[in-house]
């Protein structure tokens, strides 16, 4: 298990908004993004920033300072952001999570639950330990956040966004990933079941499911492999495009799938792997 956010943080920033003067800022549409200290959860963020969005981030507290930089970036923006370390895992947390984003920005528009992990290991390498963490903080976080966005959204009686984040061996599972790709079949499934009931609410539940980005995770990755060079280079190669996204490639999905231009869009996992899987 991930360790615990101090209860104080999730209110950290609510209580100190006026060093950002939020009172001369015109509110905007309300989004919480977990695991947005690097990578695809930071560049999502910046990137609701840019699209008008207030924010609320979330990640593990030993993140928090890299969590104020990106806090940093979207009042680069003109937009309010608030800090929530916690553990998406934890029932409690993300509870709180939604309560701090609700109670300082206004209430909820968008839930992008991005946070996971990866364990790299053959199937018959991998513990019981190994199943219960990556089960706990990708597919319970992911239920987590998806359930307690929408009783929220549905409370406030006007829609929303939802958000997952799979894989694309979500859709095709891959050898030495087999806890993570379970998980990210799960994903799948937990977002069709949950767009096929909350579409009476006007909530769209949809989720994106990348194949290699260039993130610290596919270096992580690379690393457990084999040679990350090697890896990097041979693998890149196999695709359509000849490279893999960047996070940013990511943000510009997830910002469609929040957008109005996808309002008949919901109970889809849609894969951005540069041309390596099509379906």
């Amino acid at each position: 298990m991930l360790s615990l956010a101090p209860r104080s943080y999730f209110n950290l920033r609510a209580h100190s908004q006026t060093t950002r003067n939020f009172s001369k800022i015109i509110p905007g549409p309300v989004a919480i993004v977990t695991g947005a200290a690097r990578g695809i959860g930071k560049a999502v963020a910046v990137r609701l920033a840019q699209d008008g969005y207030d924010l609320a981030l979330n990640d593990v507290p030993g993140a928090l300072e890299q969590l104020r930089r990106v806090e940093d970036s979207i009042g680069e923006y003109g937009r309010q952001a608030i800090v929530c370390p916690g553990d998406v895992s934890s029932e409690k947390d993300i509870q709180a999570l939604v309560k701090s984003a609700t109670d300082a920005l206004g209430g909820l528009d968008v839930m992008v639950a991005n946070a996971g992990i990866c364990i790299t290991k053959p199937f018959i390498e991998t513990t019981s330990e190994d199943w219960d963490k990556i089960q706990s903080i990708n597919t319970r976080g992911t239920f987590l956040c998806y359930r307690y966005a929408a009783l929220k959204m549905i409370e406030q009686g006007r829609g929303g966004r939802i958000v997952g984040a799979s894989s694309v061996p979500g859709e095709q599972a891959w050898a030495n990933v087999s806890a993570y790709s379970s998980t990210k079949f799960g994903i799948r499934g937990l977002t069709q079941a949950a767009a096929a009931e909350l579409g009476k609410y006007k909530i769209n539940v949809n989720a994106y499911a990348p194949g290699p980005v260039n993130t610290d995770m596919l270096v992580d990755i690379g690393h457990k492999l084999g040679n990350k060079s090697t890896f990097y280079e041979e693998s890149q190669a196999d695709t359509v495009l000849g490279r893999y996204p960047d996070p940013e490639d990511i943000a510009a999905l997830v910002s469609f799938l929040v957008s109005p231009n996808s309002k008949m869009l919901t109970g889809q996992t849609i894969v951005m792997d540069s041309g390596r899987l099509f379906d």
